[in-house]
C-alpha cells in the first residue's frame, strides 16, 4: 500500500473530515449526560445537607430530652411533660422542614434536568 509522503495514509486522510465530524459529534452527545450527571450529583449533595440537618435535629432533642431527665431537682410530671411537648414540637417542625425540602428537591432536580436538555 502507497503511502503519503509525509506519513499519512490517503484513506486517512480523506477520512480525516469524517473523524473530526464524529469527533465532535461524540463530544456533543457525552457532554450533556456528564451534565445531567452533574445535575444529579448536585441534587444528592443537597439531600444530604437536609438529613444531616435533620439528624444534627435529632441529637440536640435527644441530648434536650436527657438534660430534662438529668435535671438535679426532682422534676415535676408538669415539668416533665413541658419540656417533653416542647421536644415534640421540635422534631415535628424538623420533620416538616425536611419534607419540604425533599418536596423542593425534585423541582429542583427537574428544574436542572430542564436546563440542561
Amino acid at each position: 500500500m502507497k503511502t503519503h509522503p509525509f506519513g499519512m495514509d490517503p484513506a486517512m486522510m480523506n477520512a480525516s473530515p469524517m473523524l473530526t465530524w464524529w469527533q465532535q459529534q461524540w463530544m456533543k452527545g457525552a457532554n450533556p449526560m456528564a451534565q445531567m450527571q452533574a445535575a444529579w450529583m448536585e441534587s444528592l449533595a443537597e439531600a444530604m445537607k437536609f438529613e444531616a440537618q435533620f439528624l444534627k435535629a435529632v441529637a440536640e432533642s435527644g441530648q434536650q430530652m436527657t438534660d430534662c431527665l438529668n435535671n438535679e431537682e426532682p422534676a415535676t410530671p408538669q415539668e416533665l411533660q413541658a419540656c417533653y411537648q416542647k421536644l415534640v414540637q421540635q422534631m415535628t417542625d424538623a420533620q416538616q422542614k425536611r419534607m419540604e425540602q425533599a418536596a423542593e428537591l425534585s423541582h429542583d432536580f427537574r428544574k436542572r434536568l430542564w436546563e440542561e436538555i
